[in-house]
Order: C-alpha cells, then structure tokens, then sequence
C-alpha cells in the first residue's frame, strides 16, 4: 500500500483506550512517529498511519476497540490501521477478520512498529509475551500538561477476574536511575506534575528489588517537577513508610486512587484479592491520617459470578459511608482464561445494568457533596486548557477548576479561590 504525502510529510492520527499505562506509552510511540518526520493529526482526520493503542479490560472495551477500527477505516480509508496493546494481545484472531487493518502488535511487540510498518504485507500479526520492560513516558508531541511516567508494567497477582496478567505479562520495571533520568528529561520538557503509572506499581520493590520511596524520593527532589501523584495502588501495598515520605515531600497531592472491586468479604475473597473490608477501611483511614480531607477514588466490579442482592448492598453502603468520591463502576465481564469465568450464577445483564446505575448515581451524589464543599476555601491548580471561555485545570484533589482569564494560564500552578459550584463545574478566581 503506497503512502500518501501532504507537503512532503506523512501523517499519523492516534486513538488510545484504557489506563494511564497505555497514555505513557502512546506518548513514546507518538515521539517516535515525530522523530521520524510524521505530523500527528487528530483521530478522524485522514492520515497514511492510525495507531489504536487498545484495552481489554471489559467486554465494553473491546466493542469500543471494535467500533475505532470502523471509525479508522472510514476516516482513513487509505491509511496503514495498526491495531496494538491488550485486545491485541489477547483477540488477534477476531481483529484479523475485520477488514482494514494492516498490522496488529501485541503489548510489548507495538514498541517495534516502526520496523513492522516497512513491511508491505497486507496483513501483519506479531504477539509476543517479552519479559522486557519498555521504558514509557508522555512527551510534549501529546499536548498534555501533566505527565505520565510508566515505572512497573505487567502483575504477579492472580485476581479470579482479571485478563491484565495474561495480556502484559509478569511484573517487570524500571530502574530508580531509569526513572530518575527520564523524569529529569519530562523537567527538561516544562511538565511540572509528574504521574508514575503501572498495573501494579506497589509490586515496584518486589519486582525492582529497589524501594519505591527512593524512586519517588528522587523524582520530587527534582525542584522543576512542582507535582507528583501515584497511579493505582493497590490497598495491600500502601504502608505508613510510603506515606510518611509522600508527606514530607511537600508536593504529592492529596488524591489516592485504590482499587476496592467489592464491599463483600466473600466476593473479596473468591476474586482472591488480598484484602478485606475490615483492612480497606484502616488503609483509607491511615491515608487520612497523613493527608486530611484527600479525594479518594476506586475501581469496582459489580455483578460478579454469584454476587447476591445483600452483597451489592454490602458494597453500596460501605461506599456510602466512605470517603471515596471517584467511582469508576464496570459490570463484570467474562474474561478468556480467567477463573472467575468457571464459576456458577453468572449475573443476568439487566441485574448488572441497574446494579451499576445504582451505584454511579451514588457516585455522582458523593462527588457533587464533595465538591459543594470546597466551595470557599483555596487551592492550587494546574491549568491545562481553555473551556467554554474559561481556563479549567485539575486541583490537588482531582477536581476540575474553571476560572476566568485573558492571559494564557495553560501550564501554570497558580493559587484560586473557589467561588461556586454549578451545574456540576467548579468555578473560582485566580488569587
């Protein structure tokens, strides 16, 4: 398939679903495409190459990986459509009957693109499950203004639900050095927030055989990186010796993400996760402790195989009387190759859909109270771009902040007064 230039340089549009993981590593791949002479345009604009970086954590991921290939095909009906990362890995097969796509790599195989995509085949399939972690980090090509840095890739862990193990592989990382080196280059680039992302980065020392806090340690002493956050933690991994050194830093934010799945002891423990109820309610608790009035947020599955009415209920109350205000409600999915797929009373679609609306409307109403309450207090915020007239950027405990401005905020941390809450949007002056 020959490509087509515009003005003597090709383009590549990118499309990328699912975790702050696959955001880092998009951007690497997308500074590859740039160094190599590409323009990137935005996804549905015609481009010789579209690169969907996909997910494959829910049945609803992979029917909106489903709907991107079309959406590619129509938008660039002459373009190279490379397929990549975890539905890759894991359904090549089905990606191969869909007509259009020219290459499709698997997660550790996509890093290699450049090299696939002087291949003239129609259609090309390369899965590998390496044991080699790819050093990933956004760039300034991706228009962002915070910065995800992947330090740990892959999982030990073998939840009953989860497909993650079998698409990435087992845990691997980066080194402190590694990590330090391309944080400095992120500095170098005018990222003042840095966010380290990984499938489980509380494995880091487990993995690295080196101490997440000296990583973190080195990244914050860094004086051009104003910000750091932590992507996913998982509850057992959280210890008072990682917050102790969070705190002191003096510039994590106090937003934790920790992924709760179940407010069910039993469903807890046929999903082999490596908690309780009882032990979740002492990690926020200690969170707290060091970082008052956080935001919390956490994944959870609802419907899982033999989830009772009184367990969704178990889980609807703890998350009423907690403190987490970002939910992020998946109904459970059947998963290839996972356990829980084996298991009995697979819960009816209907029950799940009402179940998980019930539970998003929770959310929305403990998020709406909680940002109600920041009203007429003060905050430092991170300003991204320009909305509907106003500059809107993300608070220290992860809310969106309008204010208004004639000057160019994009990238600046500037102190704001928080003067109302309406119609879901947070708006304040800059002080």
């Amino acid at each position: 398939m020959q490509i087509q230039e515009v003005n003597n340089k090709k383009k590549v549009a990118f499309h990328t679903l699912g975790c702050r993981l696959n955001f880092s590593e998009s951007g690497s791949i997308a500074q590859g495409f740039v160094d190599r002479g590409y323009e990137i345009v935005e996804f549905g604009e015609s481009a010789d190459v579209v690169f969907l970086n996909t997910c494959t954590v829910t049945d609803g991921a992979d029917s909106t990986c489903r709907n991107l290939i079309r959406k590619a095909q129509n938008s660039s009906p002459e373009a190279r459509i490379v397929v990549a990362g975890c539905y890759a890995q894991m359904e090549a097969e089905k990606i191969k009957q869909m007509q259009g796509v020219d290459l499709i790599l698997g997660t550790s195989e996509k890093y290699k693109v450049f090299d696939y995509l002087e291949s003239e085949d129609e259609l090309a399939v390369h899965i590998d499950k390496s044991s080699e972690f790819n050093i990933a980090a956004t760039t300034s090509v991706d228009s962002h203004t915070r910065a995800f840095l992947k330090i740990q890739d892959g999982c030990n862990y073998v939840c009953s639900f989860c497909i993650i193990p079998f698409a990435r592989g087992r845990s691997r990382a980066i080194t402190v050095a590694e990590a330090l080196k391309e944080a400095k280059n992120l500095a170098s680039q005018g990222f003042k927030e840095i966010i380290l992302t990984g499938v489980n980065i509380g494995e880091y020392e487990t993995t690295s055989g080196e101490k997440l806090i000296d990583l973190v340690r080195s990244i914050v002493d860094l004086p051009q990186i104003q910000r750091l956050r932590l992507g996913s933690v998982e509850p057992n991994t959280i210890t008072k010796e990682l917050l102790e050194m969070l705190k002191s830093s003096g510039k994590y934010q106090n937003h934790f993400h920790i992924p709760l799945q179940s407010g069910s002891d039993d469903i807890l423990k046929s999903m082999r996760r490596k908690y309780s109820i009882s032990q979740y309610k002492e990690i926020l608790a200690m969170v707290e402790s060091y970082f008052p009035g956080s935001a919390f947020g956490a994944d959870i599955i609802i419907g899982y195989p033999g989830e009772t009415e009184e367990q969704f209920l178990e889980t609807f109350n703890f998350l009423r009387q907690s403190p987490i205000t970002h939910f992020h409600v998946f109904p459970y999915s059947k998963r290839k190759g996972t356990t829980a797929t084996k298991l009995e009373n697979h819960i009816q679609s209907p029950i799940k859909k009402e179940r998980v609306k019930t539970l998003m409307m929770l959310g929305e109403a403990k998020l709406d109270e909680y940002s109600q309450n920041q009203v007429g207090t003060h905050t430092e915020v991170l300003f991204e771009s320009l909305v509907d007239g106003y500059w809107e950027g993300y608070s220290s405990n992860y809310l969106k902040i309008r204010v208004k401005s004639n000057e160019d905020l994009r990238n600046q941390i500037l102190p704001v007064s928080i003067e109302d809450y309406k119609a879901g949007i947070l708006r304040g002056i800059v002080l």
